[in-house]
């Protein structure tokens, strides 16, 4: 019953259209009154106490490098080294669109900043250069899901967080995974563009690739500092997360001097507004989740699921389903900050390894970023290349299905994340 006080409650008010921060605060309240122990102070203590917490710091730092690198030149960069690689080959912008997705999830962590950034400037390109419209934006909004797997991820250091688990780890377990979802929409670009016409650009000598890359080698130089700087210890992820964001500050301003002085009101501004939001769910979160423990929920499903504890492998396939239902209805972050809580104690006693479940948890959930009716970053997507969801879903599926295929790939065989991660760490 009190699963179904805090469930009824959530969905709700999330059905009447309030935000999802005020709907956790909201579905909170609602099981104190149940158990008959509702006391304001509680509220306000946790929402303190969600907050107030060193690793979520990572998360401003993370958001302003992001920010200070789409205004500093390094996006631009990025995008004009990959076209040196692979412009000439026909389909040539698609896979540019593919390894600028990778090389972009090594330095801001966000799916929607990545979608924006790329569309931006790759959709026209395509579209000039005889690409379906529709087709090019589904390719650019599949990709731009590659950055909350490859670290540095906003959502793994949220996971953390909630789950209590080393955001280390997290972050090198999510490398192969990663690489893995751009290979799968190389391979399916491949089949698609075989037959294709588009306009190629020229080869590219080795003399103009390796200028094209001393232009970007400040730019890569950043994954390589975070991910080397995590493996040796050298900083925590809340350090590496203020060495990103110093980093991105230098290079836009000494090394591409894209960055004026002038600019850095308005990108601190805009941090501090996206951080507002994480910040704030999170903080309401803390509520829920105290609530939850004290309602015993996590072993009302654990009994619940008591039958598929003994088998990890139906265990994980069901609550994958799951996750994927929810992540069509709830954007990312409230998906962690909600699921998280309920969810690991019942993986724990299956003995599932938690940080291979982590993994699959966000690239699950980065799926339903992907998804109607609320796909975040499908909507971005659309915003940016100026089409229509209806339009864009024309083009998308194929993209769709391929990443779906490696999130059961990655069920089927928890080696392709349990074994690098025991190398990486």
């Amino acid at each position: 019953m009190t699963l179904g006080v805090f469930l009824g409650s959530l969905l709700g008010v999330m059905a009447l259209g309030m935000p999802i921060a005020f709907a956790l605060l909201f579905s909170g309240v609602a099981l104190m009154i149940y158990l008959d122990i509702f006391d304001s102070q509680i509220i306000a203590q946790n929402l303190i106490n969600g907050a107030d917490n060193f690793p979520l710091m990572a998360i401003p730092f993370f958001i302003l490098a992001g920010e200070l690198m789409n205004a500093g030149g390094i996006s631009k960069r990025i995008i004009q080294f990959a076209l040196a690689l692979v412009g000439h080959i026909r389909g040539g912008l698609g896979y540019v669109a593919i390894l600028a997705s990778i090389m972009f999830a090594g330095l801001s962590g966000s799916a929607v900043a990545d979608t924006a950034a790329l569309g931006a400037i790759l959709i026209p390109m395509m579209v000039q250069a005889g690409y379906d419209r529709n087709r090019s934006t589904g390719l650019i909004a599949a990709g731009g899901i590659i950055a909350p797997v490859i670290p540095p991820s906003i959502p793994m250091i949220i996971f953390g967080v909630t789950s209590g688990l080393s955001i280390t780890k997290l972050f090198m377990a999510g490398i192969v995974p990663g690489l893995l979802i751009g290979v799968g929409l190389m391979i399916t670009w491949w089949v698609i563009a075989r037959n294709g016409r588009f306009e190629t650009y020229p080869r590219r000598s080795l003399r103009e690739i390796l200028a094209a890359a001393k232009g970007a080698i400040w730019a890569l130089l950043l994954p390589v500092i975070i991910v080397g700087g995590l493996r040796g210890g050298v900083f925590t992820p809340t350090e590496a997360a203020v060495v990103a964001a110093f980093y991105a500050l230098l290079v836009g301003l000494v090394f591409y001097r894209e960055l004026k002085l002038s600019q850095l009101y308005d990108i601190l501004v805009s941090a501090a507004k996206t951080t507002s939001v994480v910040m704030f769910l999170a903080a309401a979160a803390m509520v829920s989740a105290w609530l939850i423990t004290v309602a015993n929920i996590p072993a009302a499903l654990t009994d619940f699921l008591g039958p598929l504890v003994d088998n990890p492998l139906l265990l994980l396939i069901v609550i994958n389903a799951v996750v994927l239902l929810v992540g069509t209805a709830m954007d990312l972050t409230p998906t962690i900050l909600i699921l998280t809580p309920v969810l690991m104690p019942v993986i724990e006693q299956a003995g599932i390894d938690p940080i291979y479940f982590g993994v699959l948890f966000i690239l699950n959930s980065c799926i339903g970023l992907l998804t109607p009716p609320v796909g975040t970053v499908l909507n971005v997507a659309c915003g940016v290349g100026k089409i229509g969801i209806e339009d864009i879903m024309k083009g998308f599926w194929p993209f769709l299905l391929v990443e779906v295929v490696i999130l059961v790939l990655l069920i089927l065989f928890p080696a392709l994340v349990t074994v690098p991660l025991e190398w990486l760490t």
